[in-house]
């Protein structure tokens, strides 16, 4: 086997997840990633099906692809339809693209129980819609629906399905795994005898009801499939399709195999994973295998002292590789390892035998059984490595805040914060609106600090979240507070934790305009407020 080409459906396949919705113009930023990714082929839609998708069509023509060709998706011809008078293969050709899949069924069970026909016309549509289109100089790869389903039912039918085609001229025979129901086994021994007949001509499409899609798709190259049929994160519709984001790295690093523009290709993977979804508005899984931001993280300080010795130990990979990087957990199972891993990624000098290591390492675990949790807000924890250093100079001081909401009949609530700082030798005192008291307070602190701290103006919350640590004591709970802030350069997660929701948001808040401020300490902005 020369090489594996890949070929993308996230644009088509993947939006029929739920909550999934792409507009015209994320479907074009996505394809380009794609095409940067390097993959051979990018299922963008089925022209056929909504105008949204026909405009995307007509709008790709002008995107300017190095390496990934658009292909666009549709079906045989309905029964009792020529090809030539059926819309949806005239709605292919209207798409204006050079490569089609169409799919057709290929388990007798669909053909009688979806369809309402006969076998005999089944195998005419598939022979007729591929003739039609190879005739108007297209290429066309076969989407061989259900076909493992198909096999195991009837497997001299499901071979018909392939050879009808095969003889229409059909470039690519991809077998799909419809209802994702299939073992590896299963899958691996049916791939090989349709290699057996049809050579490199044969591809995978597999789906993940079973939790097996990309085993699956790796079963089926290991069988000689030729073709990859993925989506980025896995998206798709129920429990999803087979992932690229884990498909590719296993093809590449484990199996050898020639795929994208090579190993140098991977080492984007996490960055696009990461854009697709934040282009579809999805929140990222953290445990997702190569590209999560779990990915590489490590928490107990066993794995930490070993990694430290060599990452080998507890990484069936590099990191780099694909694009992430390790993360070092500090929590209340952190041994020291973990916290001078961390003090030494940041340039501090020291090890297990440091007193600050230990004094750090005691305050964090007493902080955590008070319901602090560091894992997830690493910007508070590296502050208070530098504040142990006596490394963080007091940018502010707080001298007082009041909140206080108003709702009249038929009006949105409005808080309004007011501050009291001194910044310096300077009193600062300021008020600010907001959509809820925590936002006026974060308005009011941001208003008194930009003229002293110009870098806070690009600064916003991304992410608020609110956890009460333990229901049984009501209204008087403890509650934990996690913010995640961003700039244009980075983001960044802080917490605090209190009864009073307001004081632990308002702990957050501060970590989080300190630790920014503390990475632009060293910038001309700050010299005349210091």
């Amino acid at each position: 086997m020369d090489r594996i080409c890949v070929y993308d459906t996230t644009l088509r396949d993947g939006t029929q997840g739920e909550g999934i919705s792409l507009t015209v113009q994320d479907k074009i930023k996505i394809a380009r990633q794609l095409d940067r990714l390097g993959v051979d082929y990018i299922e963008a839609g089925w022209p056929g099906s909504n105008p949204k998708d026909m405009e995307f069509f007509l709008q790709a023509k002008q995107l300017k692809l190095a390496h990934a060709k658009i292909v666009a998706f549709g079906s045989t011809r309905r029964v009792g339809t020529s090809a030539n008078e059926d819309s949806n293969l005239q709605s292919l050709l209207d798409s204006n693209v050079d490569i089609v899949t169409i799919f057709g069924k290929t388990w007798d069970f669909q053909v009688t129980e979806a369809l309402r026909t006969d076998l005999d016309t089944n195998l005419q549509m598939i022979q007729e819609s591929i003739s039609f289109l190879v005739s108007r100089g297209l290429r066309v790869f076969f989407d061989a629906e259900h076909f493992f389903d198909g096999y195991r039912s009837n497997p001299t039918y499901a071979l018909n399905c392939l050879q009808a085609a095969n003889n229409a001229g059909a470039e690519c025979l991809i077998l799909c795994d419809t209802n994702g129901g299939l073992l590896p086994f299963e899958i691996e021994g049916i791939v090989r005898h349709a290699v057996s007949l049809y050579g490199n001509k044969v591809g995978i499409h597999t789906h993940n009801d079973g939790e097996l899609g990309v085993a699956n798709t790796l079963a089926a190259v290991q069988a000689g499939a030729a073709q990859v049929q993925g989506t980025v994160n896995g998206w798709g519709e129920r429990s999803g399709n087979a992932n690229l984001c884990s498909i590719l790295p296993n093809l590449i690093l484990k199996m050898n195999l020639q795929c994208l523009n090579g190993r140098e290709s991977l080492t984007a993977l996490t960055e696009i994973a990461h854009y697709v979804n934040e282009i579809g508005n999805v929140i990222p899984n953290l445990s997702q295998p190569f590209v999560g931001g779990s990915a590489f993280a490590h928490k107990a300080g066993m794995h930490v002292n070993a990694i430290a010795k060599n990452a080998r130990t507890y990484e069936h990979i590099a990191p780099e590789e694909v694009g992430n990087q390790r993360r070092i957990l500090i929590s209340e199972l952190a041994a020291g390892d973990n916290v001078v891993y961390k003090a030494q990624a940041l340039g501090f000098e020291v090890n297990r035998q440091s007193p600050e290591m230990r004094q750090v390492l005691t305050e964090i675990k007493d902080l955590e059984y008070q319901g602090y949790q560091f894992e997830g807000a690493e910007a508070s924890f590296e502050l208070r490595l530098h504040k142990t250093f006596g490394k963080v100079p007091a940018f502010f001081e707080l001298v007082g805040y009041r909140v206080t909401s108003f709702c009249s009949a038929g009006d949105e609530p409005v808080s309004e914060a007011v501050i009291k700082l001194k910044v310096g030798h300077e009193e600062v005192h300021t008020a600010a609106e907001g959509h809820g008291p925590v936002n006026a307070l974060d308005h009011a602190l941001r208003k008194a600090l930009t003229p002293f701290y110009p870098c806070l103006e690009s600064i916003q919350l991304v992410d608020y979240k609110v956890r009460v640590l333990d229901g049984k004591d009501g209204t008087s709970a403890k509650v934990r507070v996690l913010m995640e802030h961003s700039n244009k350069e980075r983001e960044w997660t802080t917490v605090g934790v209190s009864e009073n929701i307001l004081e632990a948001s308002w702990e957050a808040l501060v970590d989080a305009i300190y630790f920014l401020l503390l990475s632009k300490q060293d910038d001309q902005q700050l010299q005349t407020a210091n």
